[in-house]
């Protein structure tokens, strides 16, 4: 018989923790899981799932345009209704929430409502009961910030973007990352007056610096107002509330209205009030938990992946770390984690797919390089008055050949760049991209055609 109560105890039931539990469980693990929200966490809830949904939504507006460029005529002025979305987007995500419910309970997880601390290197208490363990994973993700600015309970975060009780008609964006590209963009594809502010001199800055520029300008000619170098000093307004105007003050003198000011200008590990300290585990400045390559912390009996270890911030990477557990904990350790050539993707308007090494970080890595570069217009766009235009860039390693990089700005990008993820990860050279016959007419052959690289 154990002295512990489980083999595995697992806090929060966000993508990694649920994968997590569910694979030990299958494993024949006796798991515990503990978690006091909804299930599936940020992506599910408040992130990728609900945002690419309304970004869909988005879409159409520009995609009704561009239809009668093809011959079709729209009977009646199309109208949108941001409660029915509303709905139709929580309907689904209620949806999910019952399946990652099944899942847990298809593997004999024993999930516990309720908020979870540890009180020791082998003790969880949920809402008063105590629980022992063998192993604690703590997967509790991360929450949004709102920066230090007078008036800042004036503004809403990424998690209160996806319950606005209606849609504003004109909205200020703090913020140059991908959350706050894309929600500027939702916004501006539903009908919103958009102004994105931001404090560098382009947006996207952790990305390969051409993909932040070619989407800044297919962002303005959108009608997005972009400001650049400066941020929000102050807001004010006659009542705190959704839909009441918001006097906003930037640092470059401007002033703005907004029924909407949305911060998108970080995320911190959800570690607060946890009781780590109290078992000594060691966190870092900004409260994640430091962990090794095993994602084990200094106390080995507690784990910790996804974003409260803040290295990246994405579900497939916490997907990833969680099966890098149990693999050790129930099975032959044959899984290890790289953090290299991790494909992503921006659902801004229009989508950024991208994978392996920036230009700058190839220059610093390998010396020298070879470019290449193309910018059209796509097909589709062609027949309508639709003038967005498609980026590609592929960064090569002069000496080697090997593809090192590759980025793209247009539509489906994610969808285009996945395949791509799978050369990089293959060592594919620029030669064996020459040499691959493209799929004639898409975007996406363009990749394997650019053959003049730039100076």
């Amino acid at each position: 018989m154990s002295q512990y109560d489980y083999d595995l105890f697992t806090i929060g039931g966000g993508s990694g923790g649920v994968r997590a539990a569910r694979f030990a469980g299958q494993a024949g693990a006796r798991v515990g899981l503990a978690e006091k929200g909804d299930l599936g966490g940020t992506c599910v809830n408040v992130g990728c799932i609900p945002k690419k949904l309304m970004s869909y939504s988005a879409h159409y507006h520009g995609d009704f345009a561009d239809a009668a460029g093809y011959g079709w005529t729209l009977g009646a002025q199309p109208t949108f209704d941001w409660s029915t979305l509303i709905a139709n987007k929580d309907r689904e995500i209620a949806h999910l929430n019952d399946i990652y419910k099944r899942l847990l309970d298809g593997a004999n997880v024993a999930l516990h409502r309720g908020f979870a601390t540890v009180e020791d290197a082998h003790t969880v208490n949920v809402d008063g009961q105590r629980f022992t363990a063998k192993h604690i994973l703590v997967a509790t993700g991360g929450h949004p910030d709102k920066p230090e600015i007078p008036g800042k309970e004036l503004g809403i975060t990424s998690d209160d973007f996806f319950h606005l009780k209606a849609l504003p008609k004109r909205a200020v964006v703090l913020g140059g990352g991908y959350i706050a590209v894309e929600l500027a963009s939702i916004l501006n594809g539903l009908g919103t007056q958009v102004t994105l502010v931001y404090r560098r001199d382009r947006l996207l800055r952790s990305m390969d610096a051409d993909l932040g520029v070619h989407l800044a300008d297919e962002m303005s000619k959108k009608g997005i107002k972009l400001v650049f170098n400066a941020n929000i000093e102050s807001l004010a307004a006659a009542q705190a509330g959704e839909q009441v105007a918001k006097t906003v003050r930037l640092t470059n003198g401007e002033s703005l209205e907004a029924e909407c000011v949305l911060f998108a200008t970080g995320r911190t590990p959800n570690t607060a009030r946890l009781g780590l300290e109290r078992a000594g585990v060691t966190l870092e400045k900004n409260g994640a938990i430091k962990v090794n390559d095993n994602f084990e912390s200094n106390v080995p009996s507690i784990l910790a992946v996804g974003d409260v270890i803040d290295r990246v911030a994405l579900t497939p990477v916490a997907l990833a770390e969680a099966m890098v557990v149990v693999a050790r904990l129930y099975g032959r350790g044959e899984r290890v984690m790289s953090y290299r050539n991790i494909p992503t993707a921006v659902f801004s308007h229009p989508n950024i797919g991208t994978v392996g090494l920036t230009e700058e970080e190839a220059r610093k890595e390998v010396g020298e390089v070879k470019i290449f570069k193309t910018d059209f217009k796509p097909l589709k766009n062609t027949l309508s008055r639709n003038t967005e235009r498609t980026f590609m860039k592929l960064v090569v390693d002069a000496k080697t050949d090997r593809v090192l990089g590759v980025h793209m700005v247009g539509s489906d990008a994610g969808e285009v760049i996945q395949g791509f993820a799978v050369a990089l990860q293959c060592g594919a050279t620029k030669a064996q991209f020459d040499m691959t016959i493209g799929i004639h007419p898409t975007s996406a052959e363009e990749f394997v055609t650019m053959r003049t690289p730039v100076a």
